[in-house]
This record gives structure tokens, sequence and C-alpha cells, in this order.
């Protein structure tokens, strides 16, 4: 039988657990108070859900690495961190609001074969700059296949702390949690040279389950429109 509310990860124990201490000494202080800081305990629980997901098995699919809307999809060079090169590749940008579940999962089977945390500044997450700007986490898998994808976990306005559990040299699968971001925030999808994205601007993801490329489709890149039907 599945869970009737999802599991918290262990990174919000610690927010949740000084949540409901406050909420004791708040009892001590007026009864009706209770009711705020039982409010703020329910929210940070929510905030670092961590649900199971069921993702795609077959090789060579890239899954998102993250809840959310996609914001842009664009070309840009990977960031300079990695030392990369200059070549544009087809980049997915995820922003994750403060609702979404923030447990970052890897985008596919392979090893990490670099890591580099960088310093910034914390602009709106939702802003082109924010890729370039702020404080960020890059990393790179290679694939089986010898292709690689590139994740950068990036902060923003409110998020101010990124968690990732990688270190060059780890095997990893596609849907395995990696890491999160607290609390509001984005990750960019580097797509292998010459693959294009499988998802729109506007369409949301579900880490670790929507996948948002295939290394052997030939098909173009995606459009998408909302539509309405019958009310």
């Amino acid at each position: 039988m599945g869970r009737i509310l999802p599991p918290i990860n262990r990174a919000g124990w610690p927010f949740v657990g000084a949540l409901a201490v406050a909420t004791l000494g708040l009892a001590a202080v007026h009864v009706h108070l209770v009711w705020v800081g039982a409010l703020l305990t329910a929210w940070c629980a929510y905030f670092f859900r961590d649900p199971d997901r069921v993702t795609p098995t077959r090789e060579d699919l890239i899954v998102s690495p993250a809840d959310g809307v996609v914001q842009a999809i664009e070309r840009s060079p990977v960031p300079g961190e990695l030392a990369m090169g200059d070549v544009p590749r087809s980049r997915i940008s995820i922003f994750m609001n403060v609702f979404d579940v923030h447990v970052n999962r890897i985008p596919c089977d392979g090893v990490v074969s670099a890591l580099k945390y960088t310093p910034g500044r914390f602009f709106n997450a939702s802003l082109d700059k924010a890729s370039a700007l702020n404080e960020r986490n890059s990393f790179r898998v290679t694939a089986p296949g010898g292709w690689d994808v590139v994740c950068v976990q990036i902060a923003g306005l409110i998020a101010r702390r990124i968690r990732c559990a990688l270190e060059v040299g780890l095997g990893v699968r596609a849907g395995e949690r990696f890491g999160l971001i607290r609390f509001g925030s984005r990750v960019d999808v580097y797509l292998p040279e010459g693959v294009e994205a499988l998802v729109a601007v506007g369409q949301r993801t579900v880490a670790g389950e929507t996948v948002v490329a295939d290394v052997r489709a030939q098909e173009p890149a995606r459009g998408g429109e909302v539509r309405a039907g019958a009310t």
C-alpha cells in the first residue's frame, strides 16, 4: 500500500524540529500563537516532502532533475567552471517555486566526471542573469555511451543553501536523489551536443519522471501551447 503522506527529506528534519519546539514555546505565551507555530511547522514539513518517483529505465533517456516549470529553452555554452569549451548546447531552465518538491534527481545513468561549486549573488532565479551570476553548483554526468549531461543547481532570491551529495568518480543512476536547494530556486540542464529538448516552455516537469530529452531521437525541438477544451 502506498504512503498517504510523503516522507520528509532528512535535510528538513532540523527545521521541522526547531519549529515544533518553537510552537511549544509559543503555547506558553498565548494559546492562539500555537496555531501560528503549527501552521509554520506543517508548511516546513510540506516543503521538505520527498516522494518516491518512478523513473523510465530505457538507455539514452534524460529525465528532469527538478520539479517545476520550464522557464526557458535556449542555446548556451556550459558554465566556464567545468572547462567544456564555448560550443552552445540546448539548455533547459526549470524554475522551482516554494511550493514545489525541492529534492533534485540525477538526469541519466553514468559517472560524475566533473563537479564545481561557485559562490555568487542571490538574484531572483527566474532572471536570465541568474545562470551566470548567482551562487551555483555545477556537475557533469558522463553516460556509458560517451555523451554527457550538465546540471547546474542555482540559488535564488530566497534560496540560500545548495546541498549536493555527489563527488567526482561516483557512479549514478537516473532518478536517484542527489541534493536539494532551499527555498525556491532553479536547475539548468545542458543537453549533449546535437540533442534537442522534448519539453516546451511553460510545461511542468516532475523530477526523475519527466523525459526532457532522448539521445536517440531525431525530431526537432518541440513546441507547446495551452489548449482549452469544453468546460
